[in-house]
């Protein structure tokens, strides 16, 4: 595998991260309206809610609680016109780390990675080298906006916290709900399902010419939680475009993980 293409493949598999999900038993196909609340409070809540906070609280209620999440994804990655197929284990250690491996060609394992509140680390298997660097290295894909936080809500299916607050506006189209804002010069809009599930996420800054736009087009569930099942993903920034379509094929939450990552002494450090 070619150095350039494998650069790029890593770099998209690290920025996959913030954007991943499917798996198991699948429940919806298609469009963003998944089957309709079951939760008789949520529901009922939902129903009679016409204010912003209270609608605000009820889809705080539906975010996917955990300790631990492992998935792994079978992906396909369009970069420069040209497909790549590749395999992504995930494992989450909540609020404490991220683990990556990346397969490619045979279920060679090419590169494996960790992400924590502080940094990144990859090892490139192919060439023997690895890369060290603090974690607003994921800027120049995304935007300063992103933090840990932020990958870890969206890899399980949550809104993003920082956008789930008093200053965003709030409005409906049918049954979904439209949740928009800036921050800190980051326009966001978050679509909601009639179950208030994340369906699409959009993510703008004219400024510094980024763009992201993931779509949930349908949902499963995993030991007793819904979470988005497959995930379209486009993203640009700067001379940075990709686009990505992930399909789980087993997910868990909240069993022992292990996220073995040791810098190896023989491979070169690089910037």
């Amino acid at each position: 595998m070619k150095r350039s293409i494998l650069n790029k493949i890593l770099a998209a598999g690290i920025v996959l991260l913030m954007f991943s999900c499917k798996a198991k038993k699948q429940l919806v196909q298609a469009n963003v309206n998944p089957p309709a609340v079951k939760d008789s409070a949520v529901a009922a809540s939902v129903k009679t809610d016409n204010g912003k906070t209270e609608k605000l609280a009820a889809i705080q209620n539906r975010q996917i609680n955990f300790q631990t999440f492992s998935g792994k994804a079978r992906t396909r990655l369009e970069i420069d016109g040209k497909g790549y197929d590749v395999t992504l284990n995930i494992r989450i250690q909540k609020n404490k780390q991220i683990w990556v491996s990346i397969t490619a060609i045979a279920g060679i394992e090419v590169a494996r990675a960790l992400i924590t509140p502080d940094s990144i680390k990859i090892i490139n298997k192919l060439q023997s080298v690895y890369l060290k660097k603090p974690f607003s290295y994921v800027y120049q894909y995304t935007g300063r906006q992103i933090n840990y936080g932020t990958v870890e809500a969206i890899v399980v299916g949550n809104a993003v916290p920082e956008f789930i607050n008093a200053d965003a506006q709030v409005s409906s189209n049918g049954n979904n709900t439209i949740i928009s804002g800036i921050l800190n010069e980051l326009a966001y809009q978050t679509t909601f399902s009639a179950e208030l599930k994340v369906a699409s996420l959009r993510l703008s800054n004219q400024r510094s010419a980024q763009k992201l736009d993931v779509n949930n087009s349908s949902f499963i569930q995993a030991d007793n939680r819904i979470l988005p099942s497959v995930i379209a993903i486009s993203s640009a920034a700067g001379q940075n475009s990709f686009k990505a379509d992930l399909h789980y094929i087993k997910t868990e939450f909240d069993q022992t993980v292990d996220a073995p990552f040791k810098e190896p002494k023989n491979y070169t450090l690089i910037n």
